[in-house]
């Protein structure tokens, strides 16, 4: 089995932040010729199927508190998998995928990778 991985893109500036979420230079979003996209982020995760993601779209810059670590969207059921605020790659899910942190399951994840046209073309949405 292959799989592709894309790793984040790190602002050094955060680098204390990311060492209390246990994010490290292993984390990224991978996806595997079997068809699933599994996105790590220190000590949580999300996985799913490829058939399960509606669409994707690079967004950025972002301002760097709404951009940057573990959070959730203040809008909706988001949530974001920060390593900088200049560029990343949202994930649009037909079903939401189970809850990583907060009370409702996430219906979108934004991931802060190195590559989010190259992630984007990997999915394929």
């Amino acid at each position: 089995m292959t799989t592709q991985h894309f790793p984040y893109r790190f602002d050094r500036r955060w680098s204390a932040l990311f060492y209390a979420l246990g994010v490290g230079d292993d984390d990224g979003v991978d996806i595997s010729d079997d068809g699933e996209l599994i996105a790590t982020y220190g000590r949580v995760s999300v996985k799913t199927t490829l058939d399960n993601i509606e669409h994707t779209e690079v967004t950025g810059p972002h301002r760097w508190y709404t951009a940057v670590g573990l959070r959730l969207s203040f809008t909706d059921d988001g949530i974001t998998f920060g390593t900088n605020h200049h560029k990343g790659l949202s994930i649009a899910f037909v079903d939401k995928v189970p809850r990583v942190i907060g009370f409702r399951n996430h219906s979108l994840l934004w991931v802060s990778v190195t590559d989010p046209e190259g992630l984007a073309a990997a999915i394929g949405k």
